[in-house]
């Protein structure tokens, strides 16, 4: 019997896929559930698991964009499994004596001294950087006279001496959904985007107390991204259209937090959603964010999983970006943008003290978000950061901590 795959449907909406890549080759035993290709959608990358066992006749080549229910391959159930013994070689061709090659004569019109420079002309072509390739020689038999390196002129688009290799790839269909949104953003969308820096110490100082034990006994490191979600949890309750989105004529808010994190993976950008983000502790925010990373981190990440975000989180500074305006992960309305911190001299009590400081960046759509709106959301969030324990944590940091 011989099965036909097709390709399922990775979620609603996705019509087409394109094999990114074949785990297996044409002609190969395949075990059931065994990954046997990369497809990707326009919103994650899949695996592709054989159906039943047998041997694969592939139907499809890598780049390809196949259509969703298409027949991608065939698997012949009633081939038996390999058993291991060596192929019969075939039997050595016997070898025939090589033609002989005809000489080719070099033209008449060459001899040793074509193209060679005297020594006053190679002095003066070092000099303008050129070399003797690109200078024709007036002399006996082509030799390149004092006079032609004079008259020589190096043209300004004169390739250099170094490498000029090329490349040309593919763009995945991942990638280039994502140029497409990113386009859409900045032709559809009002985008402005409002600046401010954070004084992270209050953050250093209650992760250096308390890193140790939350580990310990969460399993999870206590990183930046549950200050920082949290802190946007409480600026969305403070300012809800930052939390809200152009539907046609009307404007939808939510009020439930759902926070996407742009995180780098294998094929590219992506931005799992952390669901329900007000409902989550400290550990709660970076348990999901570690399992969210890891997936994504190795192409497991899902198209649910990156869908029906309310307010997107993206974090440059892990790249060393100072400052940064973000794009809108439409159709949301706002994102903010963290960056990397530095050792900053700030005055704080009429005093020059150095802290580590982080700007930030609020990038938004001013078509349902208005300045004061925006300004205030991400004065909320520097708030927050920069006094944590009260507004954060309730004033029990272990109680917060759940330590």
């Amino acid at each position: 019997m011989v099965l036909e795959m097709k390709v399922p449907s990775p979620g609603e909406s996705i019509t087409e896929v394109e094999i990114a890549q074949w785990l297996v080759e044409d002609g190969d035993y395949v075990e059931k559930d065994q990954a046997i290709a990369e497809v990707d959608s326009d919103k994650a990358t899949l695996e592709l698991p054989a159906e039943v066992s047998g041997v694969i006749t592939l139907k499809a080549e890598e780049g390809d964009a196949v259509e969703v229910g298409a027949v991608v391959c065939l698997i012949d159930t009633a081939a038996e499994a390999p058993s291991g013994e060596t192929k019969t070689e075939a039997p050595a061709k016997k070898e025939e004596a090589p033609a002989p090659t005809p000489k080719v004569e070099a033209p008449a019109t060459k001899t040793y001294a074509s193209g060679t420079p005297s020594p006053a002309a190679k002095k003066i072509l070092d000099e303008k950087g050129m070399d003797a390739s690109q200078v024709s020689g007036s002399g006996r038999d082509g030799r390149i006279t004092k006079e032609d390196a004079v008259k020589a002129t190096p043209s300004m688009g004169t390739p250099g001496p170094g490498a000029r290799g090329e490349s040309r790839k593919k763009l995945s269909m991942l990638r280039r959904k994502v140029a497409e949104r990113l386009v859409e953003a900045k032709n559809t969308t009002a985008m402005l985007t409002t600046f401010n820096e954070v004084n992270m110490q209050p953050i250093f100082d209650v992760r250096k107390e308390y890193k140790e034990a939350f580990k310990a006994k969460h399993g999870v490191s206590l990183g930046f991204m549950s200050f920082f979600t949290l802190a946007v949890v409480r600026a969305l309750e403070l300012y809800p259209a930052v939390n809200s989105m152009i539907d046609g004529k009307e404007m939808l808010t939510f009020d439930y937090k759902d926070i996407s994190i742009a995180v780098s993976g294998p094929k590219g950008l992506m931005v799992p959603v952390i669901r329900n983000a007000e409902n989550l502790s400290f550990r709660g925010v970076e348990s999901e964010v570690k399992r969210l990373a890891i997936r994504a981190r190795d192409g497991q990440i899902t198209v649910d999983e990156m869908t029906g975000g309310t307010f997107t989180i993206s974090n440059g500074g892990v790249f060393g970006s100072m400052l940064s305006t973000p794009i809108i992960n439409p159709p949301q309305s706002g994102i903010l943008g963290m960056h990397n911190i530095v050792e900053r001299p700030i005055v704080k009590d009429g005093q020059i003290i150095v802290a580590p400081i982080m700007f930030v960046a609020l990038s938004y759509d001013h078509r349902i978000i208005d300045g004061k709106e925006s300004v205030g959301f991400l004065v909320a969030v520097k708030e927050a950061l920069e006094d944590p324990i009260n507004l954060l944590m309730d004033g029990d940091i272990k109680k917060a901590l759940e330590m």
